[in-house]
Formats: structure tokens, sequence, C-alpha cells
């Protein structure tokens, strides 16, 4: 059995697993308590530039991928880059607000993944509707919402 997905989704886990607390630490050290945030913001921005724009090219370059876009798939996929921007951007400003990355990131991490089954639950329901559900799923939620409370109200 193939596990490749499993490999790149852990990866996807350290990576963002990493991100609040390099954030923290780059607005950090800007040493600029007022704009400290967006300073390290548009570094953030200069890697997305790097990895998303560039990498993708030679991706699609070097695997010989025709270079048409579907609008609908440009617009898809530009809401998505914004969600996320805004998102990141959101991680800074909380960080402002004097959120502390062990809080704010476990509410986040907590809380996306119930955002994400409740919104990709909508928009592409089970076979069977929605009394298809079965019960580990909605534990499952229960218990990330749970966690993110706990290590919350529990921080260090």
């Amino acid at each position: 059995m193939r596990m490749t997905w499993l490999i790149f989704a852990l990866m996807t886990v350290a990576s963002w697993g990493l991100y609040g607390v390099f954030l923290h630490t780059g607005q950090v050290a800007m040493s600029d308590s007022v704009h400290g945030r967006y300073k390290a913001f548009l570094f953030v921005g200069i890697a997305y530039l790097l990895t998303a724009v560039i990498g993708s090219a030679i991706m699609l370059q070097v695997n010989g991928a025709a270079w048409s876009f579907p609008a609908k798939g440009m617009i898809w996929s530009t809401l998505a880059g914004l969600v996320g921007a805004i998102g990141a951007f959101c991680v800074l400003l909380a960080f402002g607000a004097k959120g502390k990355p062990t809080v704010v990131m476990s509410i986040v991490f907590a809380g996306a993944p119930i955002v994400n089954a409740v919104v990709a639950t909508a928009m592409h329901p089970p076979v069977g509707g929605f009394g298809a559900f079965r019960w580990q799923f909605v534990v499952g939620i229960l218990l990330a919402a749970v966690g993110g409370c706990l290590v919350t109200l529990y921080r260090p």
C-alpha cells in the first residue's frame, strides 16, 4: 500500500507546527515592538514567493504541464491563498495582542480541523447524506475542541 500522501501530510504537520513558533521568534528578532510583526510577515511573503510561485513553476515546467488555467480553478486557488494568508496575518495580530505561540497555535490547530471538517462535508457531502456520519467522526471533532480548550486553559 502506497502511503506517500501520509509522509507529505506529516511533513505539513511538522512545518505548520513550527510555523507559529518561528514566526513569533522572527517577529521578536526584528527588534521593533510596533512594526516587527509586519516586518516578519513581509519575509513570510517572500518565502511564499520562493516556494509557491517559483517552486510550482519549476515543477510544472519539469513535468511538461500545459500552461492553461481554467478560470474556476484560478478563482478557487486564489481564494485558498487569500484565506491562508489572512489566517497567517491573523496569527501575527494575535501575537501582537499578547497571545503566546503555545496558546494561539493550539487554538488554531485544534479549531482549523473542525472548520475543515464542517466546510468540506458541506461542500462534498458523504454518500448517503449527513446520516452517513460515523460516531468516530463526531467524537474526533469533539476531541479536537476539547484538546484545544485544555491546552489553552492549562498551558505551561
